[in-house]
């Protein structure tokens, strides 16, 4: 088992080593936003106007060498469009994928200007002093992070999305902003055909015959909302999320139920996006009478540049197509998800994943650091 997990491990380093390569080499495509700059003058005098999730029209440089991703979705975006190595600032979080920051070993040596809680450090961010900052909708309607960044003159852009469609907005944002449009379109073209494929077959399912599951995010007992994105691709992949539309407890943005709303929802299918949370549910007598659990139906999700199916994940077409053919094997039994894994990473990193590599990830296992080690040298 040792020499297996040494096997893995040695696999990955060397996935990593060509990917970082290839991510240098940027993105394709990026007419619409070169239209609005002079090539023999791309300095920051040249400025394109975003639209960002809350409506702001914000002035950004037209070619930002310097981004400062204050939300880890901007920064695996920002990545996908071939442009990682202009991340400059991140938050602590983006420095545990262990993908992520194998392919741009920039992200480890990154400033994280933010405190405790995401309170971002003023002091810090001016010092790095991005082109544009990336922020979460959470900072931005806190009135005193608002006026630290309207002190750092810096222009920043609210990164945010309750929904697939929202989400999609989002990237095509940030590829304009980076200059790669065209790439964020041509994701945005892939994204929508994983949901038209699973449409098209969990459309005859009678909504009494869908299978219920309950979604874990990061903890045992934290789940999904109504009006986010985890009920809205859950929904796609023919699910009946057991945790929208029910009284959940709001703790710092993030929503929980108890274990007692869980034992009444008993679901027949749980997923969890974190590493160890799988093990937990399964040996812990108080989750022993689910039916999820008698029925050895606790599955650990994938876990690629980031956690497939996460709030903040860039990847939830891949999280779709997996819990489609996780739900209803039968009804997929023509998906396989080391080929749609390969062509994934393949299609959008220019990178042939082997089997096994493909496989890691699927696993979901070693691909996220606990709090902590990302700091550990």
């Amino acid at each position: 088992m040792v020499v297996k997990k040494k096997f893995f491990k040695l696999l990955l380093t060397f996935a990593v080593f060509i990917l970082a390569g290839l991510l240098l080499a940027g993105c394709s495509g990026h007419k619409e936003a070169a239209t609005e700059i002079s090539e023999n003058n791309p300095d920051k005098s040249n400025t394109i106007t975003v639209r960002d999730y809350f409506g702001r029209e914000v002035e950004v440089p037209a070619q930002a060498k310097k981004l400062g991703c204050l939300y880890a979705f901007s920064g695996h975006v920002v990545a996908m469009l071939g442009k990682g190595e202009n991340i400059v600032a991140v938050v602590e979080g983006l420095k545990r994928d262990v993908l992520m920051t194998g392919m741009l070993p920039n992200i480890k040596d990154a400033s994280v200007p933010t405190l405790g809680g995401g309170a971002v450090n003023l002091e810090e961010l001016i010092r790095v002093n991005p082109d544009v900052i990336f922020i979460k909708g959470d900072t931005a309607t806190n009135e005193g992070e608002i006026e630290k960044l309207e002190k750092s003159k810096i222009p920043y852009l609210v990164v945010d999305y309750k929904n697939i469609k929202e989400q999609q907005y989002i990237i095509e944002m940030i590829g304009q902003v980076v200059g790669c449009q065209d790439k964020a379109k041509r994701y945005n073209q892939f994204y929508r055909q994983c949901i038209d494929r699973v449409q098209k077959k969990v459309a005859g399912i009678p909504l009494k015959e869908r299978i219920r599951v309950y979604h874990s995010v990061n903890e045992a007992t934290r789940t999904d909302p109504k009006d986010s994105l985890p009920a809205d691709w859950l929904q796609v992949a023919g699910a009946v999320d057991v945790s929208v539309d029910k009284d959940l407890k709001l703790i710092e943005e993030k929503y929980f139920a108890s274990l007692e709303q869980i034992l009444v929802w008993d679901p027949e299918v749980i997923i969890v996006n974190q590493t160890g949370v799988a093990d937990y549910i399964m040996e812990n007598k108080q989750w022993a009478s689910l039916s999820a659990v008698k029925n050895h139906k606790v599955y650990q999700m994938p876990n690629g540049l980031s956690r497939w199916g996460h709030p903040g994940s860039l990847e939830t077409p891949m999280a779709i197509l997996w819990t489609a053919k996780t739900l209803y094997p039968e009804l997929f039994s023509d998906l396989d998800m080391i080929k749609e894994t390969k062509i994934f990473y393949k299609e959008f990193y220019n990178f042939d994943l082997s089997d096994e590599t493909a496989k890691k990830i699927l696993s979901g296992e070693g691909m996220r650091l606990s709090k902590g080690e990302e700091n550990k040298k």
